[in-house]
């Protein structure tokens, strides 16, 4: 099965965070492509072991995906946006 999803990258200290969209998936690394290939492994496991506990459909959904002709679709993006509030602390 064929999943797409959207990997946002980011730096925390000496590491890197990738995580996958919509999944809320996410694993690190040294680098940026270290952390992409972890993230990646990561979303096989969650899915292997959704798939193994017969709740792979209901995640799926859950995470916004839809069936098309069979295959499962990722939600389409409008935009990903960095923003910021003021908060009391």
């Amino acid at each position: 099965m064929k999943i797409d999803y959207t990997v946002q990258v980011w730096r925390e200290g000496k590491q890197y965070i990738a995580h996958a969209m919509p999944l809320d998936v996410a694993s690190s690394g040294e680098t940026p492509e270290g952390a992409r290939e972890a993230m990646d492994e990561a979303v096989r496991l969650f899915l292997s072991t959704a798939a193994e506990h017969g709740t792979l459909e209901e995640v799926l959904e859950d995470a916004g995906y839809y069936r098309d002709d069979g295959s499962w679709r990722a939600p389409d993006w409008m935009g990903v946006e960095q923003r910021s509030c003021l908060a009391e602390a």
